[in-house]
């Protein structure tokens, strides 16, 4: 390393130290600062934290400057992740009050100078006494777990046919389960309505042929909103299931087949198991957003359809309980966080060594 090279590395490691210290500042509200010029200063500091960090560790293991192309996922899972994190847990330990912004700082000065903390965990703890909340989260790990099976029963077969089709079937197939999101997402849910109301398609249909002789009930109902979640997440479903399909050795199963094993237990010894990285990676592909699903609750759901989207919302624009929101929010985050550990530890254990 040159001499010149030294000063510039003090310099960097003092930048980091300063920059992340001042973005933590201004997320926290610790600087008296308005609270939009208090998150611009944090965003913009913590980038350039993040910067020179990444330019520090890379000379620090003698890595080549290109591996600094990580500092831009890096950036943005520091700007819409860690950065909003950290405001909505000061938030949550905050209380509400009718101000702008509509809750209270931390600590503040007393009388004689002191420092009095008033930040405190009674948010986290009214949510475990309020058994809406507690219902609410229950209900919506139920819901996010039966649309989860569903999207398994029907995507499975779905992508296991378009992993044993030939070439020229098999790219025309993943392109009609991708041809959904080209269109929007509230469009496909408002098109369900015209589906499933009373005097709907499907009613339509069954009463034409003579199935049914009144129509039935099935907007505004849980039916209504596994319908649409199902729906809505069956391609993130498919495509990891086929990712893993598609590479299913035939000499397995034409192995399976010569020891005498009939298909159905040739799919039970030898494709199931292969199959099952898949299995957890589509299943959390759908569980994940579906535990925090707002819109289609919202559209397709009845008035005792509880989810913890529409409580947040609720709290948030309605009551502006800005620190029981940010409180829900965040624990609704670890509940989150919990399956997609479990998936970091399965793909760990079943990694090659």
């Amino acid at each position: 390393m040159s001499a010149g090279a030294v000063p510039w590395r003090g310099l960097r490691r003092s930048a980091v130290v300063l920059l992340g210290g001042l973005a933590v500042a201004a997320g926290l509200g610790v600087l008296p600062l308005a609270a939009d010029s208090a998150g611009s200063l944090a965003l913009v500091a913590g980038g350039l934290a993040i910067l020179f960090a990444a330019i520090e560790l890379g000379d620090g293991f003698g890595l080549s400057r290109r591996w600094l192309v990580i500092a831009v996922p890096m950036l943005w899972f520091l700007v819409f992740f860690l950065i909003p994190f950290v405001v909505l847990g000061r938030i949550s330990l905050s209380e509400v009050v009718i101000a702008r912004p509509p809750y209270s700082p931390l600590w503040e000065r007393g009388p004689n100078g002191e420092l009095e903390i008033i930040a405190s965990l009674d948010n986290y703890r009214f949510l475990l006494d309020d058994p809406l909340y507690v219902n609410a989260y229950l209900s919506s790990i139920k819901v996010a777990i039966v649309s989860t099976v569903f999207a398994l029963l029907v995507g499975y077969p779905i992508a296991y046919y378009i992993a044993r089709s030939p070439e020229p079937r098999r790219s025309v197939l993943l392109l009609l389960v991708i041809l959904p999101f080209w269109t929007s997402f509230l469009l496909r849910v408002y098109a369900w309505i015209g589906f499933l109301r009373s005097n709907g398609v499907i009613n339509n249909i069954l009463m034409w042929a003579g199935v049914i002789d009144e129509p039935l009930v099935m907007m505004q109902t849980d039916f209504a909103v596994y319908i649409g979640i199902v729906y809505t997440y069956l391609p993130f479903m498919i495509l990891p299931l086929y990712a893993t399909l598609v590479k299913l050795d035939d000499a397995l199963l034409e192995a399976a087949a010569d020891l005498g094993a009939t298909p159905t237990v040739t799919f039970l010894t030898v494709t199931l198991p292969l199959s099952m990285p898949g299995i957890i990676a589509g299943s959390m592909l759908v569980f994940i957003p579906a535990i925090g699903e707002y819109v289609i609750p919202a559209l397709l759901g009845g008035p005792d359809t509880l989810m913890i989207g529409r409580v947040l919302w609720d709290e948030f624009f309605s009551s502006r309980d800005w620190p029981v929101a940010s409180s829900v929010a965040i624990v609704m985050l670890i509940v989150v966080v919990i399956p997609i550990m479990w998936l970091q530890a399965v793909q760990n254990r079943e990694a090659p060594e």
